[in-house]
């Protein structure tokens, strides 16, 4: 899957990741790439008959798609694990980041289109882990979480409150095939999507009727 970050100026990107210029954003504006993208940082080097299987497409789309992420930057060949038979690839970045209002301007359906994969890999990593919910150790089912938060702010705050939740995210180990078996025992893979979503056309904000009124609630579960 993808790890995608879009970012508030500012913040420091990581060495290993990178940031999409117009080429790579055209080079991403697919979610088969999005995909394979996502999955060689996820399992390490493969190769286009394994990820092919993992994505339900044939080995021809998917060595097609890896062969135009080679071209962009994104992916390279693994000439250690490589023979006359068969090609290894591995991704040449951790993280993306995307966060340029004046590319999304010149790249709008780009844009649109890489931003939309994203979404939509996200939406399918939560029904996977819905799926296997129940059949996971309890300590794990009790981490599972989905709630979302009302807030009004400004644009500047909520570039503040993005900036705040990657610092604290950041103070956490970062997951990567080749340290997986350093990690501490009980150590697993999870995902932490933050979603920032501007709601413009929601009510302005109005008086508050008259009478005692119910204290609002927990956050959606």
């Amino acid at each position: 899957m993808a790890d995608a970050v879009e970012r508030p100026d500012g913040l420091n990107v990581e060495k290993d990741s990178v940031v999409l210029d117009a080429k790579g954003l055209r080079a991403l504006a697919h979610p088969v790439r999005v995909q394979l993208v996502g999955l060689l940082r996820k399992y390490g080097p493969s190769t286009a008959t394994r990820l092919a299987e993992r994505l339900g497409v044939n080995s021809g789309t998917a060595s097609y798609h890896l062969r135009q992420l080679g071209a962009a930057g994104f992916v390279e060949e693994d000439t250690e694990r490589g023979n006359a038979r068969e090609r290894w690839w591995r991704s040449v970045h951790r993280t993306t980041w995307f966060n340029d209002p004046e590319l999304s301007e010149r790249e709008p359906e780009a844009a649109l289109a890489y931003q939309q994969s994203v979404a939509a890999i996200y939406t399918l990593r939560t029904r996977q882990t819905l799926n296997e919910l129940q059949t996971m150790p309890r300590a794990w089912r009790n981490t599972f979480d989905m709630s979302d938060w009302a807030l009004r702010l400004t644009p500047e705050e909520a570039a503040a409150l993005y900036q705040e939740l990657a610092e604290v995210v950041a103070r956490y180990r970062r997951d990567a095939p080749e340290t997986a078996a350093s990690a501490p025992e009980g150590a697993e893979r999870v995902a932490v999507i933050t979603q920032i979503l501007p709601e413009l056309d929601a009510p302005a904000a109005s008086s508050p009727p008259s009478g005692p009124q119910e204290e609002e609630g927990n956050p959606t579960p």
